[in-house]
């Protein structure tokens, strides 16, 4: 593999170059249609960093490792999520985790901090594996029936009911298809808006605007339903909810309100449920097309597990099904754009950035960069030994972002990932149904399209 090239130092910065785009909307037209493929020619013709108008806002897409850092980590304080993209996600989540900033998300961040320390989530795991024991009755039944199954809405109800009991403490299986229903149309809707540059809120009385405030109110309907019955018994049962509900501010002695609580507890249904689900979904088409490195997936479950259901002290034996996870990730990242506000002008990876810009990063573009990754588009779980990920640059790979933003929630993830797929691949092979072909579909998540309908198998 070749060493990683080292950041150029000119003089004076280098100005980006990149598609010129028409006049008013700049590439808008060309994202619109095809974002994930324009963004892998645009990086494809003009290097590492980019430049290009999406509306009127000039914008840059920065892609090489050590900008990455720079970005996210260095200097991260330059780049803030003062964004329109953020704008119209705090309309369904508010201030929570995900949007919030500075001293108001750093004081969310400590309280959320010990719900996700390792040992905690461990504890989960019990809860993590009985859920998805119980969600594999559904694909026996289809196996010995022949029913299809659709495995994106199977696994986000299944990852839904697990964020609930784990770390929201409630029993949402009631509330699954609401909360999918509703919650695919605040997607779609958000990243349609977002694309077509229509930026105003969705306050309008036509047909499009109205479904998406039903949705909205759909989804806070269920987050207050939550909110509401967990304070009949308000007690520290060591979950997130709990952690929020009870803490007090060092300096007034005031809990948290419920229009807070509502944000947050939007943010970890929605995020802590769909970027699993989409990756786990992600994993069944992957295995089905590359069956030797399904072959080594069994073995490694039958050699550890034997038949039996994993647990926590499992997840650090079942390397090669960690492996299965990472390569997914790599190469249909949940979160595959993003996008920061420029607060001043900058150098980045040697090209000038303009104080009031868009920068945008793409995890699904860095991680086909074959500077880094020979052979990007073939799947091989064997990119992610020790090795290897010693010898790349840290955000050579980057699903969970990094720096002081890194998803909270990336290790809870990965322990839930790692436990549905072992728990469900020692019982069952999903097999796409005759003539799908899996595509993905850009939303707020890369999910595989049409829901990836498939015939459940067994093993």
């Amino acid at each position: 593999m070749n060493a990683p090239s080292v950041a150029p130092r000119p003089a004076v910065p280098r100005i980006a170059t990149g598609p010129r785009g028409l006049p008013l909307i700049g590439v808008a037209r060309d994202a619109r249609k095809d974002v994930l493929g324009f963004l892998m020619r645009t990086v494809a013709e003009h290097g590492p960093v980019v430049q290009y108008r999406f509306g009127p806002g000039r914008a840059y897409l920065v892609t090489h490792p050590d900008g990455l850092k720079y970005v996210l980590q260095d200097n991260s304080k330059n780049y803030t999520k003062d964004h329109f993209s953020y704008s119209m996600v705090r309309r369904v989540v508010g201030d929570g985790l995900l949007t919030s900033q500075g001293e108001t998300w750093l004081k969310q961040r400590r309280l959320a901090q010990p719900a996700f320390h390792r040992a905690r989530i461990a504890a989960m795991a019990e809860q993590m594996v009985r859920a998805t024991a119980e969600f594999s009755e559904h694909w026996a039944e289809s196996q010995r029936t022949g029913a299809p199954r659709h495995a994106v809405r199977d696994m986000m109800a299944l990852t839904l009911r697990i964020v609930g009991e784990a770390l929201l403490g409630t029993d949402v299986r009631a509330e699954t298809e609401v909360v999918s229903a509703a919650f695919n149309v605040v997607s779609e809707q958000t990243v349609e808006r977002f694309r077509t540059l229509r930026l105003i809120p969705p306050i309008l009385p036509t047909a499009y605007d109205r479904a998406y405030r039903r949705a909205n109110h759909t989804l806070r309907e269920v987050v207050a339903r939550v909110i509401a019955k967990r304070r009949e018994h308000l007690e520290d049962r060591g979950d997130l909810l709990s952690m929020f509900m009870l803490a007090r501010d060092e300096e007034t002695g005031e809990q948290m309100d419920d229009a807070h609580l509502q944000g947050e507890v939007l943010t970890m249904m929605i995020a802590g449920h769909e970027t699993t689900a989409t990756t786990l979904s992600w994993v069944w088409v992957l295995l089905e097309q590359n069956p030797e490195v399904e072959r080594q997936l069994h073995a490694e479950l039958e050699s550890v597990l034997g038949g039996r259901a994993p647990t926590a002290e499992d997840v650090p034996r079942l390397v090669y099904t960690r492996r299965v996870l990472d390569e997914t990730l790599r190469l249909y990242p949940p979160v595959y754009i993003l996008s920061r506000k420029v607060m001043e002008d900058d150098t980045v990876y040697g090209y000038q950035v303009l104080a009031g810009s868009s920068l945008d990063m793409s995890p699904y573009v860095t991680h086909r960069l074959a500077e880094f990754w020979p052979d990007p588009e073939r799947f091989d779980p064997d990119r992610f030994t020790p090795e290897k990920i010693a010898a790349r640059p840290r955000y050579a790979y980057f699903p969970f972002l990094g720096g002081p933003r890194q998803c909270i929630g990336n290790t809870f993830a990965l322990m839930e990932g790692t436990l549905i797929l072992a728990t469900l691949a020692q019982r069952h092979r999903p097999r796409m149904v005759a003539g799908y072909t899996p595509k993905p579909e850009p939303l707020l998540t890369l999910r595989p399209a049409s829901e990836l309908p498939v015939m459940i198998t067994a093993r």
